[in-house]
């Protein structure tokens, strides 16, 4: 082992290996061969970053219209329980004394359609 590196040979396949690769990048072949992949790998990328884009906007549609849906929710339960109070016969009479109006105690008389003679 130390014989070899003394030679250069250790050194000198590395060197070699190292020269091969700069050759390649220099004659620039090797790119122009593989151009298409290279643009269709982009292609992938892109389509990859904007169906990221994509989701994380519908989760926040989703998110937003479930708040909404729960805020309607709690207004309708509040609207239904104030109309139910308000419904009631108590409150009804209290409503209606400023108009004049009051409950009677008399018991409603039924009308008698009239006879025909003939």
């Amino acid at each position: 082992m130390i014989e070899q590196v003394e030679n250069g040979k250790i050194g000198g396949q590395k060197k070699k290996r190292f020269k091969a690769f700069s050759d390649l990048l220099s004659e620039g072949s090797w790119i122009t061969k593989n151009l298409n992949f290279f643009l269709f790998l982009s292609g992938i990328a892109i389509l990859y970053i904007a169906n990221g884009h994509m989701a994380d906007k519908t989760i926040r549609n989703i998110n937003k219209t479930t708040q909404e849906i729960k805020d309607l929710q709690y207004e309708y339960k509040t609207v239904k329980s104030e109309v139910m109070y308000k419904s009631e016969e108590a409150q009804v009479e209290k409503a209606a004394e400023p108009l004049g109006l009051k409950i009677t105690k008399d018991v409603p008389q039924r009308l008698q359609p009239e006879k025909k003679s003939e």
